[in-house]
């Protein structure tokens, strides 16, 4: 990588190139302060399996990192739940928030390489926007990313992607990510 500060992503290039005049063009927007933008994203990982093994947190923190590029922070259940063996700040999953340069670089491998790669993949569902324009998905297994070593994986956990965007409504929002590339089903 380059020097601090004068590394510029692929996608976010694109983004100030291209992708700003033509949301302007689209959606004609009074101010350019208006446009639409990333603003963040957030990778969560559920790890149901801590409640018996301590040791699989450390195992899903290491991969999370691999793929976020940034240590997570580990989530703590909130409450006990007698029924499932879970204790009041029991560890259950891991999350991270990327955002800047992190989040360009995660979505730029999250669009050319992890979605190929996923079994029977058709598309990503356009309805699954939260009426404020963010966008959710979920994969099934983190093995789509080629930062994980197949070898090394001892279970195969899923995981919740959320791409926060400045978009006021959901349209904005899905015109946004589709000059992103995100391959939306018809």
């Amino acid at each position: 990588m380059a020097e601090a500060g004068t590394y510029t992503p692929r996608l976010k290039q694109r983004y100030t190139d291209e992708i700003r005049t033509t949301m302007q063009e689209q959606f004609s927007y009074a101010n350019p302060m208006m446009i639409p933008k990333l603003e963040k994203v957030v990778i969560n990982m559920g790890v149901g399996d801590a409640v018996n093994d301590r040791k699989v947190i450390d195992k899903a923190v290491e991969e999370m990192t691999a793929i976020a590029g940034q240590k997570p922070v580990i989530t703590n259940a909130k409450k006990s739940i007698a029924g499932f063996k879970v204790r009041e700040e029991m560890a259950l999953g891991v999350k991270v928030t990327l955002r800047k340069n992190r989040m360009y670089e995660f979505i730029d491998r999250l669009i050319t390489i992890a979605l190929p790669r996923v079994r029977d993949f058709r598309g990503l569902k356009p309805k699954s926007f939260d009426g404020r324009g963010n966008f959710a998905m979920g994969l099934k297994e983190q093995l789509v990313f080629p930062e994980i070593d197949y070898d090394k994986v001892d279970s195969i956990r899923g995981m919740d992607i959320i791409v926060c965007t400045t978009a006021p409504t959901d349209d904005e929002a899905r015109a946004l990510l589709k000059e992103f590339n995100f391959p939306f089903r018809n």
